[in-house]
């Protein structure tokens, strides 16, 4: 399945899978709590969500270009405006005081798969920047001309295998991972990177389309 400015989309998507937020912190939570099996399955639980954002957006898209494509033009544009926006604030919190991620540890120590992956999918579903973020995102990558719901699980399953390999990478050496996570030093390079980077992208996707 094509996929407009790969290569943008394969950069944008591996940066804001890699810098910490909600997901990166239940996934350590789960495994300091219980393991590291079960800060996979959390992973995957987060993983499908991605599956069912795309779904949601498709939808929104198919609708809007069902109107017209000046509508899809627009939407495009504020999707690359809203990249910007993200970049940003990536820049404005990276120099700002940063106390780093609290991962709690003292939890009980069992827990079930099943609750887990239930977990993992109900922060991801539940979780409103995700779903603007898919929003605003998949429309600078589709292709009118062919089936948006296609191009944005084909997306979506790149997302997700990208994620899955950072995140249960993160449950195989969370010791490691608490100490990165909790220094705000590690975190305000991170967020500063995004942010130029999105910056960046959101700014050529702009002009790519006023073009």
């Amino acid at each position: 399945m094509y996929i407009l400015n790969f290569e943008a989309f394969l950069v944008a998507i591996t940066l804001l899978t890699i810098t910490p937020g909600i997901d990166t912190v239940l996934v350590i939570k789960n495994t300091s709590r219980s393991g590291g099996k079960d800060g996979m399955v959390t992973s995957l639980g987060i993983c499908l969500g991605l599956f069912v954002h795309a779904t949601f957006s498709a939808v929104g898209i198919s609708a809007i270009l069902l109107q017209s494509e000046e509508l899809f033009f627009a939407m495009k544009l504020t999707g690359a405006a809203y990249l910007i926006w993200l970049g940003i604030g990536g820049l404005k919190a990276a120099f700002k005081s940063h106390s780093g991620l609290t991962i709690d540890g003292s939890v009980a120590r069992m827990s079930s798969v099943s609750q887990s992956l239930k977990e993992g999918f109900l922060s991801n579903m539940l979780n409103p920047k995700t779903a603007i973020f898919y929003l605003a995102f998949l429309p600078q990558f589709i292709d009118p001309q062919n089936s948006p719901l296609l191009q944005a699980l084909t997306m979506a399953g790149i997302h997700f295998v990208i994620a899955m390999i950072w995140q249960c990478g993160l449950a195989g050496a969370v010791s490691s991972a608490k100490r990165f996570f909790a220094n705000p030093m590690a975190l305000k390079w991170m967020e500063g990177i995004t942010g130029s980077v999105l910056i960046i992208l959101g700014s050529k996707l702009l002009l790519d389309e006023q073009s």
